[in-house]
């Protein structure tokens, strides 16, 4: 009995300072791998905000032929109604 309360807190100690080495890599290579992991994200934000001009000129470009394509089908609208308003405009007139 007092040899197991020699060699308990020993054990005890041995495995306490094996588990605290083991941590201490373990966040060493935790450390290494946020560094590594931080160096790409860097790289890919600056290839996002390098195509970030190119998306402002798609943006414009999608913006003006929405306007254009807007303006020709009011163009066309207005032209039907105003043909079917002069077209019951007239069959009022030979009704009266």
């Amino acid at each position: 009995m007092e040899m197991l309360n020699v060699i308990l807190p020993v054990l005890l100690y041995v495995a306490g300072i094996v588990a605290l080495i083991v941590l201490t890599v373990l966040g060493i290579r935790l450390i290494q791998i946020l560094n590594k992991v931080d160096r790409v994200v860097d790289n890919v934000e600056e290839k996002v905000n390098s195509l970030n001009t190119a998306f402002d000129v798609i943006g414009k470009a999608s913006d003006t032929l929405a306007l254009v394509g807007d303006s020709v089908v009011n163009g066309i609208a207005s032209v039907v109604t105003r043909f079917f308003n002069k077209r019951f405009n007239k069959e009022e007139d030979n009704y009266e």
